[in-house]
């Protein structure tokens, strides 16, 4: 079996090249520490961005998926900035799902201000669950897999996190992994235009914030996802005797 056709446990789904390091690289580092086969499948090139082009950018994704230790790193081929739900997006995501039948799906959340990150949620949502019905793309040849259980990375400061990944060990991998993208943040000798993301305090604000959402479980940082369906939870008594922090 070829790395494009290997089988993941979990799957991180996000629009742009540099999305998946920015809300989830630590949780795919932890994962993989624990011994789960990851993957990112980025839905763009990026190519409407305002730094870079899309075959450095597609450089720095391959170093980026190097440094998160993945199995496998895939593109859609969707255009930037015209992400939209529809039936060819739909078909091109329900394919990559039967192909390498993640457990579980990381994804942004369709109440971020980006409007390809929104889409992408939407695209995300439809095609796990299209993808366990028989019939539906038939012709591919596929069959039909277990719907994926969806976790959306929780960006808005209206939605409350079902959940928050302790990274505190993998922080440093984390902040490697988004600084491969480097067309993308600060960098004093560019002479390309700023965005609000390559300005000097943009990776820092991204650091507090991961400490914020550690401080909300008594840990040093976090990366909190949100959860539309009722979580099930084997041993309750576990989960809530975890170290966290008690004070609201």
């Amino acid at each position: 079996m070829s790395a494009q056709d290997i089988e993941l446990d979990v799957l991180a789904v996000y629009s742009h090249p540099d999305d998946a390091e920015l809300t989830a690289a630590g949780t795919l580092l932890k994962l993989k520490s624990l011994g789960y086969r990851t993957g990112v499948l980025d839905m763009t090139r990026g190519e409407m961005g305002t730094r870079g082009t899309p075959e450095g950018r597609a450089e720095e994704a391959r170093e980026a998926a190097r440094l998160m230790k993945l199995d496998v790193r895939l593109n859609l081929n969707q255009p930037d900035g015209h992400v939209w739900l529809n039936e060819d997006a739909r078909r091109a995501m329900v394919r990559v799902i039967r192909t390498h039948r993640p457990r579980v799906i990381l994804t942004a959340h369709w109440d971020d201000p980006h409007p390809d990150h929104a889409a992408t949620a939407r695209i995300v949502r439809e095609s796990a669950r299209l993808a366990s019905m028989r019939r539906y793309d038939e012709e591919a040849g596929q069959g039909a897999v277990a719907m994926p259980a969806l976790a959306h990375s929780v960006y808005s400061r209206l939605v409350v996190p079902s959940f928050i990944v302790d990274i505190s060990e993998f922080v440093e991998e984390k902040f490697s992994a988004v600084r491969a993208h480097s067309s993308q943040f600060f960098d004093p000798n560019s002479t390309e235009p700023q965005t609000r993301i390559s300005g000097e305090g943009f990776l820092r604000q991204l650091e507090h914030r991961m400490r914020y959402y550690g401080s909300l479980i008594g840990v040093a940082a976090g990366e909190a996802f949100y959860v539309r369906e009722a979580l099930n939870v084997h041993d309750p008594f576990e989960l809530l005797t975890r170290p966290m922090n008690i004070y609201s």
